[in-house]
């Protein structure tokens, strides 16, 4: 099997990490990849953050939790998380496709290098509180966005589960 469909195909959600840290070139050509999704008419709508502080994980995790009414870490413990922010669909109705875009990007580039990674959701939650905006002015966001999920990233903690058998009639060819 051709490389790229065999690494799209073994991808799986890890939900337990050890605290070995991502290092910053692997970290570094994720987030590259993220840059070089498709995004409608080559708009780069997105904006890309990068979290490895200690103090603002506890935060993200603590915002994450309270939005979802657990006392769990949504994150899993992964040492890295990544943020994807985009316009409101009401200035740029494409921002939610082109915010998935990335993240999909980026997970299936993380598991090419050996990254575990789990897609988080409730950032849009999140960052609609005041403390959330707080949060993207420290990162140097402009005005206006919303968060469109994020990423757990980081090294597996055991071996991910075996894929579900795929549904019969995902695909079809209509010729």
């Amino acid at each position: 099997m051709n490389q790229v469909i065999d690494c799209l195909c073994s991808r799986r959600s890890v939900r337990s990490y050890s605290s070995r840290q991502v290092n910053l070139d692997d970290l570094q050509a994720v987030l590259r990849a993220g840059t070089f999704a498709a995004t409608a008419h080559g708009r780069q709508d997105p904006w890309i953050v990068a979290v490895q502080n200690p103090d603002i994980i506890r935060r993200l995790v603590a915002m994450n939790a309270a939005v979802m009414g657990t006392t769990d870490n949504p994150y899993y413990g992964a040492p890295t998380i990544i943020l994807v922010f985009a316009s409101d669909p009401s200035v740029w109705p494409n921002s939610l496709y082109d915010g998935a875009l990335v993240l999909g990007n980026m997970m299936n580039a993380a598991h090419s290098l050996g990254l575990a990674s789990c897609w988080i959701n409730r950032e849009r939650e999140m960052f609609a509180t005041d403390e959330g905006r707080d949060l993207m002015r420290q990162f140097g966001l402009p005005d206006g966005l919303i968060g469109i999920g994020a990423l757990s990233i980081g090294y597996a903690d055991g071996e991910p589960k075996a894929p579900k058998e795929r549904k019969a009639g995902y695909s079809r060819v209509i010729a």
